[in-house]
């Protein structure tokens, strides 16, 4: 399924862009679309680096914290995927780019992308899984985030 959308993806984006381009190219000149072209390109990479190490810290803020950094994750290949497209010359391009920019719009594809259930994640923790009782672990003062417990494992 994800092939022949691809493929027509690389067939229509290009095609939809040269049509945009030359329509306006013919209303505000030449000249004109090529220096808003090459803006937008500088504009967005700007754009793409702020917000990029904003999402940076607040993954390394999660992780300090002992959180799984999913949505910011998400979030690093959504701008990955904006910079590529506002550095890829044309407008429909850019619009979509400028979108993935915007954290609502971004995030409410991360959702919907989540829901498709497109991506498929396992997490693999080691060779030995250790499953809880559901007890707190018994804590000796001054243990200096020592923790006591027992454990079996499983095949």
């Amino acid at each position: 399924m994800a092939f022949p959308l691809l493929l027509a993806a690389f067939i229509l984006v290009p095609i939809i862009e040269i049509t945009v381009l030359i329509k306006v190219g013919s209303v505000i000149g030449i000249a004109s679309t090529i220096v808003v072209v090459i803006f937008t390109a500088i504009l967005g990479a700007y754009l793409v680096r702020q917000q990029g190490f904003a999402t940076l810290q607040s993954v390394q803020k999660e992780m300090n914290e002992g959180r799984v950094p999913a949505l910011q994750m998400a979030e690093g290949i959504a701008l990955l995927f904006a910079g590529a497209l506002l550095l890829t010359p044309g407008f429909v391009t850019d619009g979509v780019g400028f979108a993935l920019l915007t954290p609502p719009i971004r995030r409410a594809i991360i959702a919907w992308v989540s829901q498709q259930g497109m991506f498929k994640a396992q997490t693999v923790y080691s060779s030995t899984t250790v499953y809880s009782t559901g007890q707190e672990p018994n804590r000796e003062p001054g243990s200096a985030g020592a923790i006591e417990g027992e454990f079996s494992e499983r095949d």
